[in-house]
């Protein structure tokens, strides 16, 4: 019954918003609390609603300080360099523009923070896509497929959960993981490459004006994650480029070295940067309010699915979800265990959180995979093999960032991204298969 009641509120969900009859915000809201009434859960709902914001709560902080810090790097101009190197790659090709939003996302994910990917990834291209009147989901989608891919690191997250789960060592996971990872970067450049050719016959080789002057006619809207043309030149500091820069690496570094929780280490960044680049404090609540419409908008969809997992975690329904998944396996099907794993993580991790799947459905797999002869290790890797999927997930805060600063919607990028992600996490499993990372067949 209960897995009855989590499958029907997630398909619901999902139906509600991409059919668009409902928005993200509200389905998360009121879709679980509907269905935790009918599952008779109205006497404790309030417990599970609390209990799920609390733990999404550092997660939100965090985006709330990292949103303002990248934003007050956007203002002062620190990835100006970047965008003018980009536009003498491009020269107005849609192709190459397409091409370098790919690579230069897989360069940024190297930190393992998706959040960071995006903002600084969609501050950097959104006005060539502006400019040229290119589709924005192309961007998203190769950002978040190129994330997906590239979040395997260590330090990521998933490697660390899935290692963790099975008590083996993430080096042991990841290192053998590093050729199957190239085999899914080239199948994002190659999608990269056939998107942009689509656009670039759609509207041809564009000729922009060098030195960055065509972005004075660039879009903008009291929402945009840019600064608006008005006071673009007013706010920038030039020479604080390399302070700026030497911030932002230190804190890069900080974040990877695990110097303080993360939603900390924004809040200090935050401020640091503020002072260093505004010291008038009329000119900090300029800036503040300036990035407040994206800090809100994405701070209210994180705790509002902080509600939605609240809900499907504490009613049962996640276990009981998994364990119907695994009730379904034949035992015949026993010997294709860590096939089945990579296959089933694109849409349990889709319908569920990384910590529900590795913490509760993985540990549930490997010991049946074990009297098959297929190790922990085979199985930690082949869990990983449905990322680029999972990042499509409505309980995944960061995609809401994502769409957010590029102003498209959410059910529109899950529909133009899906059939992309499955193709990346197909690459991703193939390349197990080919490189032996895990068995087809288990003897």
């Amino acid at each position: 019954m209960l897995s009855i009641l989590g499958f029907g509120m997630v398909i619901t969900f999902m139906y509600l918003i991409m059919s668009k009859r409902l928005s993200p915000l509200v389905a998360l809201i009121t879709i679980p609390i509907i269905f935790a009434l009918l599952g008779g859960f109205g006497a404790n709902i309030d417990e599970m609603m609390l209990e799920g914001i609390k733990k999404i709560a550092p997660t939100g902080v965090m985006l709330m300080f990292a949103i303002l810090y990248f934003g007050v790097m956007i203002d002062a101009g620190l990835f100006d360099p970047l965008v003018r190197v980009i536009l003498r790659f491009v020269k107005g090709d849609p192709m190459k523009i397409v091409l370098g939003t790919a690579v230069l996302a897989m360069l940024i994910s190297l930190d393992g923070d998706g959040s960071t990917t995006y903002m600084i990834t969609v501050s950097a291209m959104l006005p060539l896509y502006q400019r040229l009147g290119m589709n924005a989901l192309n961007m998203t989608c190769v950002t978040i497929l190129a994330g997906g891919v590239m979040n395997l690191t260590p330090w990521g997250g998933p490697t660390a959960r899935a290692a963790t789960a099975l008590h083996v060592d993430p080096a042991d996971v990841f290192v053998p993981l590093i050729p199957s990872m190239v085999i899914a970067c080239a199948g994002v450049l190659l999608l990269a490459w056939y998107l942009g050719m689509k656009e670039r016959r759609r509207l041809g080789v564009v000729t922009l004006p060098q030195g960055g002057s065509w972005m004075d006619n660039s879009v903008s809207d009291d929402n945009n994650a840019l600064p608006s043309v008005e006071d673009a030149e007013d706010i920038k500091r030039p020479k604080l480029l390399w302070v700026n820069l030497v911030l932002t690496l230190a804190l890069m570094g900080a974040l990877i070295a695990g110097v303080l929780p993360m939603p900390v280490l924004f809040m200090v960044g935050f401020a640091i940067a503020l002072v260093i680049n505004y010291p008038n404090l009329a000119e900090q609540r300029r800036r503040v309010v300036n990035h407040a419409g994206n800090v809100l908008s994405v701070v209210a969809l994180i705790f509002a699915a902080g509600i939605f997992t609240g809900i499907l975690n504490n009613t049962g329904m996640v276990e009981a979800m998994s364990h119907s998944f695994l009730a379904i396996i034949p035992e015949s099907w026993g010997p294709y265990l860590a096939v089945i794993t990579a296959i089933a993580s694109m849409p349990f991790t889709f319908f569920m959180s990384n910590d529900a799947f590795y913490f509760g459905v993985l540990p549930i797999l490997s010991e049946a995979a074990g009297n098959y002869g297929i190790t922990p290790v085979e199985m930690a890797r082949a869990s990983l093999a449905g990322q680029p999927v999972h990042l499509l997930s409505p309980l995944v805060p960061s995609t809401y960032l994502l769409v957010g600063l590029a102003k498209v919607e959410f059910a529109d990028h899950q529909k133009f991204t899906l059939k992309w992600a499955i193709a990346i996490s197909l690459l991703l499993m193939v390349g197990g298969l080919l490189f032996g990372l895990y068995p087809f067949f288990a003897a």
